[in-house]
């Protein structure tokens, strides 16, 4: 199978990573939590790829899929005053994939990152692989270096 934008910045980087597919149910409610079962992994240690705006600026915060994204501690983060959830077709326009199967790495424009800091626990964490029913295993620190995303606590439950 051919790769995504997201194993092709990877590799490009000469950053270890591993693949994981499954049978995507397009009736799963939450993306995330599906993939964590589906792999058999931990929930805390799939992240989700979520798109907002602050003071104007498209930023992407990672948080593990069993979080919710905090706006307010997002903005704190990068120093906005305040930010919202980015619409759906933005997200998807901006990032070049799918809502569902959103990367952080690869994305057609550069945005700011924030990575939850709970992925520091973890020796490796799962992201999107660019497609809904693919998943990136690879170190925080190597997602860091992927992305430039800064680490803060950007998660509630």
């Amino acid at each position: 199978m051919a790769g995504t934008p997201a194993t092709v910045a990877l590799a490009a980087l000469g950053i270890p990573f591993t693949t994981h597919e499954y049978s995507h149910d397009p009736a799963a409610a939450s993306f995330g939590l599906e993939a964590a079962e589906a792999l058999g992994v931990q929930p805390d240690r799939v992240f989700k790829t979520l798109l907002a705006e602050a003071d104007g600026a498209l930023v992407v915060g990672i948080v593990p899929v069993v979080g919710k994204l905090d706006l307010k501690a997002l903005s704190s983060a990068i120093g906005a005053k305040r930010a919202t959830m980015a619409d759906a077709a933005v997200a998807e326009r901006k990032t070049g994939y799918v809502v569902g199967g959103i990367s952080p790495i690869g994305q057609k424009t550069r945005l700011t990152m924030v990575l939850d800091e709970t992925a520091e626990l973890f020796d490796t964490v799962f992201v999107s692989g660019g497609r809904r029913g693919f998943e990136l295993e690879l170190s925080p620190a190597d997602l860091v270096a992927a992305t430039g995303a800064l680490l803060a606590a950007i998660s509630r439950d």
